[in-house]
C-alpha cells in the first residue's frame, strides 16, 4: 500500500515543509483543489509530478466563492478517500487548512481580477471570481510554488488565475491540464455526484452540443448562429441554460472576428445541479 502524504493545516507548517523541499534543490508544484477528488484531479497531480520534484495538493472548500444560496454546506468532502488517491500518485504534501486558518478574524482583503473574469460565470455568480482570486492569491503566497496546475474544464477560472499570477508578479507558472471526460463525453466534476441515474444519461448533451457547434463554425457557420443552435439542443432535453457562448480563446473577450481563436463555453442546470463545459474550436 502506498504511503499517505503528510498533511498540514497551518501556513507556518506548509512554509516549513516547502522550505525543506527547496533545501534539497527541488522545484515545487501546487495543485489547488476543493477535495472530493476524481480522475481529473489525479491528472493534475500527475502533471505536477512530471514538472516538479515535489508536489503539494491543497484541499480547501473555499467559502468565499459560494453565494449564500449555493451548495457550500453539501459540497462533497472526503479527506480520507482523497488522501488514499493522492498516495497512489505519489503526492508529497497535502495542505488542508481550516476556514479560520485561511480567513482569520478581521480578514478584510479581496482580490479582484478584470479582463477574463468579465461576463459568462460572472453574469450568474458575481461573487465567484473574487473568491477564487483571493484564495488562489493566498495559496500562491503561502506555498510559493514554481508551478500550479489548473484544469481546462474550468476554463474561465484558468484564465483568471493566469492573469492574476502575471499581473501581481507572483512568479507562479500556471499550467493548463486538458479536461478529463467520461466515455460519453461528460466532463468529470465533483458535482456529477449530485446527478441521479436519469440525469446522468442526459448530462452529456452539453458536450455534444458544443462539439456540433464547433464543427459548424469550422464549416463556415457564423459563431453566434452555431451557439444559438447548441443552446436550443441543450434546452430541448430539459436543462436550463445559463449561457452558451463563443469567446476569444485567450482573452475571453467577445468575438470581433470569426477568424480569431475561439473557445466555446456553456453552463446549464440539470435539476439542482449546475454543469459547465467548454471546448476549443
Amino acid at each position: 500500500m502506498a504511503t499517505l502524504p503528510k498533511v498540514v493545516g497551518r501556513v507556518r507548517d506548509l512554509r516549513s515543509a516547502v522550505a525543506g523541499f527547496r533545501a534539497e534543490g527541488s522545484k515545487v508544484a501546487l495543485v489547488p483543489t476543493m477535495g472530493a477528488l476524481h480522475v481529473g484531479h489525479m491528472a493534475l497531480a500527475e502533471r505536477a509530478r512530471e514538472l516538479a520534484g515535489r508536489t503539494v495538493v491543497s484541499i480547501f472548500v473555499n467559502p468565499a466563492q459560494f453565494a449564500p444560496h449555493e451548495d457550500f454546506d453539501k459540497y462533497p468532502r472526503a479527506l480520507e478517500a482523497d488522501l488514499n488517491k493522492l498516495a497512489e500518485v505519489g503526492v508529497d504534501l497535502v495542505y488542508a487548512p481550516t476556514a479560520t486558518e485561511m480567513y482569520p478574524a478581521g480578514f478584510a482583503t479581496r482580490i479582484t481580477v478584470g479582463g477574463p473574469s468579465e461576463g459568462l460565470e460572472t453574469d450568474f455568480r458575481p461573487h465567484f471570481f473574487g473568491g477564487v482570486a483571493t484564495v488562489v492569491g493566498k495559496l500562491f503566497t503561502q506555498c510559493a510554488p514554481d508551478y500550479a496546475m489548473f484544469g481546462e474544464k474550468d476554463y474561465q477560472q484558468l484564465k483568471v488565475v493566469t492573469r492574476l499570477s502575471k499581473d501581481l508578479d507572483l512568479g507562479v507558472e500556471v499550467v493548463p491540464v486538458p479536461t478529463i471526460r467520461e466515455e460519453d463525453g461528460l466532463a468529470l466534476s465533483s458535482r456529477n455526484a449530485y446527478l441521479d441515474e436519469e440525469q446522468r444519461k442526459v448530462a452529456p448533451v452539453i458536450y455534444a452540443a458544443l462539439t456540433r457547434a464547433a464543427e459548424q463554425i469550422r464549416a463556415g457557420t457564423e459563431p453566434q448562429a452555431a451557439v444559438d443552435t447548441a443552446s436550443g439542443m441543450i434546452s430541448a432535453l430539459g436543462l436550463k441554460v445559463d449561457y452558451v457562448a463563443a469567446r476569444h480563446a485567450e482573452t475571453l473577450a467577445p468575438l470581433k472576428d470569426a477568424k480569431e481563436p475561439i473557445r466555446l463555453l456553456a453552463a446549464a442546470w440539470l435539476g439542482q445541479t449546475r454543469l459547465i463545459d467548454n471546448i476549443p474550436v
